[in-house]
């Protein structure tokens, strides 16, 4: 058994995250520290409320879709502002079945801390999405920080409704999935049982068999 790491690193240079010193040993007795957290930094897992008004929270989240066997889709190479589509995944279309686990290779996470990670992020077309929740796919993980532009409200607030309307869980912000040598692996990204949460960090690994 291998396992990948799939998860970027938390520390005080990820936006969205503060790290400071609560305790220390020195005058304390032990090591503690605050974290302040932003809902959907680094790898994380989105709850359909982040863009449903009706959408459940992360509490909610039936943790059977967040682990279990996920294809590796190599989209590689991936150009900046790529709008993906249905044809781009015509390698894996037999593949691609209901209650399936899908997790995009795009190499992107090799940007993180450019400002194109955020800013130029391939995205999901609306086709794509679409055909998605067609062939109700279970799981999508993908490498940026979202599904869609950022910076265009109206693009990421469709893309993400239907796949949430379509009951895709979405895992953003992936990495390594370069040192993933399997199509197939186990996959695993658990979220914090935040209450009334829209979003948490997640620990996403990848799991291979030999």
């Amino acid at each position: 058994m291998r396992i990948i790491d799939l998860s970027l690193p938390i520390d005080s240079d990820m936006p969205g995250v503060r790290l400071s010193p609560a305790k220390r040993i020195a005058t304390d007795g032990w090591n503690a520290t605050t974290m302040e957290l932003y809902s959907h930094c680094g790898t994380h897992m989105d709850a359909p409320c982040h863009f449903l008004p009706e959408g459940r929270h992360i509490d909610a989240q039936d943790l059977s879709v967040a682990l279990g066997p996920a294809r590796v889709v190599n989209l590689t190479p991936t150009q900046p502002k790529q709008l993906l589509q249905v044809e781009d995944f015509a390698a894996v279309d037999d593949e691609v079945t209901p209650g399936c686990r899908l997790l995009l290779r795009t190499d992107w996470s090799k940007r993180y801390g450019s400002p194109e990670y955020r800013n130029d992020l391939p995205r999901i077309s609306k086709s794509l999405a679409d055909w998605l929740v067609q062939r109700q796919v279970a799981l999508l993980g993908v490498e940026p920080p979202s599904v869609a532009d950022v910076n265009n409200m109206d693009e990421v607030t469709e893309i993400h409704q239907i796949l949430f309307r379509g009951n895709v869980l979405i895992v953003e912000g992936l990495t390594n999935l370069d040192q993933i040598s399997q199509d197939i692996v186990d996959f695993i990204a658990l979220p914090l049982k935040v209450v009334g949460g829209d979003g948490t960090p997640v620990r996403a690994v990848a799991i291979e068999q030999h």
